[in-house]
């Protein structure tokens, strides 16, 4: 990164998104292994609970048994796959787009909106931005920026691919 170059991150800059890259990381590998390693879970009863303009396609989800396994083993082990590749920073533009499109599906299932309730327990009082709105932009803006090139496995993917 030269100093000369105005279109290139400071080194604090950098570390800052590397950092929010990792925390993210986390939070789904996390999510994912809680989800992988309870042989009893399934995405059941948040897609039975969903409310909003996608409601009935939600609720398709869960009531037909073959879609429902099919999202429950993508939910668990897409989440795993996305973490880990945003804390070693390995393919992670698929990564960032992959995590976003998962959080935009969790959003738009339980959209914090006034007078919509849910039966499952959430953290807190939202009203339209919640922390899944949040973190996909936030992921949206990891794929703008591709921190694992400069700190991560792609740095050497990319360096070998332009030898």
């Amino acid at each position: 990164m030269s100093k000369r170059d105005n279109r290139t991150l400071k080194t604090s800059q950098l570390l800052a998104l590397v950092a929010c890259r990792v925390l993210i990381g986390w939070h789904f590998l996390y999510e994912g292994f809680v989800k992988v390693l309870n042989p009893n879970w399934t995405s059941k009863m948040f897609l039975l609970d969903s409310q909003g303009m996608f409601k009935s396609w939600f609720l398709w989800m869960a009531n037909t048994e073959g879609v429902l396994q099919t999202v429950d083993f993508l939910n668990q082990w897409g989440l795993v796959l996305i973490g880990a590749s945003l804390i070693l920073g390995l393919f992670s533009r698929i990564a960032t787009v992959a995590g976003a499109i998962v959080l935009a599906l969790f959003y738009l299932s339980h959209p914090p909106l006034i007078g919509v309730e849910y039966m499952l327990p959430s953290e807190g009082s939202y009203m339209i931005v919640n922390k899944n709105l949040i973190e996909m932009f936030m992921l949206i803006v990891l794929a703008l920026i591709p921190t694992s090139q400069y700190i991560g496995l792609d740095r050497l993917i990319f360096r070998s691919r332009r030898k």
